[in-house]
């Protein structure tokens, strides 16, 4: 199975502009899964509840979904990609999932970041698992990585591959998701944005890029630079995510002892 992670640099608000740099850049690559960034389409640094109102869509319905289905189709790939959702007068920081035979599902970040509590409302999904055939994909958007609860699930659930969409501006992610994959025994795939946001005064983000593909074993198979957009691509056996052994007596799962998990 051939995958790959996008990594972009997108203008604040310039929905259009965005999404079709995204279709120049990936409609050429050959892949079966492509993940992109958190909130590709519009950048991240909002200001107000009215600019969430403007540029967030409905998913699948929304533009942005409609134009990424067309790219899924033509390029016979399945897209999982980031953008700020609306349904009725709630807004999510959402990521959807677009395969060649149309819309197959979403999930709703669920541990906000900073401002983002401003702006979205927590999500509501849980952390749902897609069956893809060749593989089982499960989702986390950006600050999910500090809970690893978040990777846990996804990994319980039956997750081969965690897709991981991301604006990250903390350190550490980069090397904390080489543990969620070790731990899991689960692929991982981190697609970052580059660049700056300053908006009206507020606190100047730097986003980290470094975008990269973890296997199984923990161990970094691809990353992209700090400074540089593109795609970068990895064949992979997401078969090997279902092989839990640590050693031939030890297994990532068998060996939990859930009953003295809990908290007093």
């Amino acid at each position: 199975m051939r995958v790959g992670i996008y990594q972009n640099h997108p203008a604040f608000g310039e929905v259009r502009a965005n999404v079709e740099k995204a279709v120049q850049d990936l409609s050429p690559v050959q892949a079966d899964l492509i993940v992109l960034p958190e909130l590709f389409n519009t950048g991240y640094q909002f200001v107000s509840s009215k600019e969430i109102a403007r540029l967030a869509e409905e998913i699948p319905s929304g533009k942005t979904c409609r134009t990424m289905l067309d790219l899924a189709r033509s390029a016979k790939t399945v897209l999982v990609f980031g953008l700020a959702e609306k349904e009725g007068e709630c807004y999510f920081n959402s990521a959807a999932v677009m395969g060649p035979d149309g819309f197959i599902g979403k999930y709703r970040k669920t541990h906000l970041f900073f401002e983002e509590k401003d702006y979205f409302t927590a999500g509501d999904t849980g952390f749902p698992v897609f069956d893809l055939g060749p593989a089982r994909i499960g989702l986390m958007i950006c600050f999910d990585w500090w809970f690893p609860e978040a990777a846990r699930t996804l990994a319980l659930n039956g997750s081969d591959i965690i897709c991981h969409p991301a604006n990250l501006v903390l350190p550490h992610c980069q090397w904390a998701m080489r543990t969620r994959a070790l731990e899991n025994g689960v692929f991982a795939l981190t697609a970052n944005r580059i660049g700056t946001e300053s908006r009206h005064g507020k606190k100047r983000l730097t986003f980290t890029g470094e975008s990269q593909i973890v296997d199984n074993a923990g161990n970094i198979r691809g990353r992209l630079g700090k400074t540089e957009t593109g795609v970068l691509l990895l064949d992979i056996d997401p078969s090997q995510a279902r092989d839990k052994a640590i050693t031939k007596r030890n297994d990532r799962f068998a060996d939990r002892r859930p009953e003295f998990y809990h908290v007093s």
